[in-house]
């Protein structure tokens, strides 16, 4: 099955350009064919393809329906991007298809990465988004200042992944209430810094540990988010 792409669909009825060529020059689709796009905030349609234009595709709804999202809380991962990008534009995909409403890019003292753009891991996550048959597109935030995100969602339960063992912490899987809304925080290469971990303590983030072994940034945040589906469908 191929879901496409049109977070305007309802208003232009057309596809975006990339989602057209993909439709009509790849598939070779042709007027009068069925195809079933995503707006990306759940809402999965059933369309008539009545213009096979390679540049604005265009298309009549036959059916809409809402597609409600397989877990029922706010997921998000708060992580600080990595040195290299493509580290974290996978990490952006495979966090998309898992499953997650948001990611949040974290500038830390330690951060190796200064500046983000986004526009590149938006493409990544619709694409996964789309590949994942999910319909609802997580939110990727601009790269935004430990200091600013420490107080991210002060109601929902909130972790963060910390190596240092002069710090007290519990095992994620130990800590964790399934199906209530969850921030993970993840930090740079080099770790959050003491004065930042002071920080997100004092914030109520509890800090814990994901087991013995040193996870790169991106392991350590894709293993948090599993952990946290995985516990949630344990009965």
């Amino acid at each position: 099955m191929i879901q496409f792409y049109a977070p305007d669909i309802a208003t232009t009825l057309t596809l975006p350009e990339s989602d057209s060529r993909h439709a009509v020059k790849v598939l070779r689709m042709t007027e009068g064919d069925t195809l079933q796009t995503i707006d990306g905030r759940g809402n999965l349609y059933t369309c008539r393809l009545v213009d096979a234009h390679p540049k604005r595709a265009g298309l009549e709804i036959v059916e809409c329906r809402e597609e409600p999202l397989p877990w029922s809380q706010q997921l998000v991962v708060a992580v600080a991007p990595t040195k290299h990008m493509d580290r974290m534009e996978w990490l952006v995909e495979k966090l998309t298809e898992i499953g997650v409403n948001r990611i949040v890019p974290l500038l830390c003292d330690r951060s190796e990465r200064r500046e983000l753009k986004t526009e590149r891991l938006e493409k990544i996550a619709v694409s996964a988004m789309k590949q994942s048959l999910k319909a609802w597109l997580p939110v990727i935030d601009p790269l935004t200042p430990l200091r600013q995100a420490a107080g991210l969602m002060a109601g929902a339960q909130r972790f963060v992944g910390y190596c240092d063992d002069s710090v007290e912490r519990r095992d994620l899987s130990g800590a964790y209430t399934p199906r209530r809304d969850t921030v993970i925080f993840i930090g740079p290469e080099g770790d959050f810094s003491p004065a930042e971990i002071q920080l997100l303590l004092g914030s109520g983030v509890v800090p814990v540990t994901f087991g013995d072994n040193r996870l790169r940034t991106e392991t350590a945040a894709l293993y948090a988010l599993t952990a946290c589906h995985v516990l949630d469908a344990l009965p």
